[in-house]
């Protein structure tokens, strides 16, 4: 499933490379995508909406929303 994810506070590369090896990290996640200029993440995963939100959490970015595509 495609999750779309909504992220606030990334402000350059480096926030986009670290949210995309947070939501890598995590087991059952086949791709990850990162838009830093429409600040969100699209993600190909079964894991839960709440783990994906605490990885971004824990990378030290919030998490306005995630939806399912």
């Amino acid at each position: 499933m495609k999750k779309k994810i909504m992220i606030e506070g990334m402000s350059c590369g480096h926030c986009v490379k670290h949210v995309q090896e947070a939501l890598e990290g995590l087991n059952d996640v086949s791709s990850v995508e990162v838009n830093l200029a429409e600040k969100y993440a699209v993600v190909e995963t079964t894991v839960e909406d709440s783990q994906l939100q605490e990885a971004i959490d824990d990378a030290g970015y919030d998490v306005i929303s995630i939806e399912n595509l």
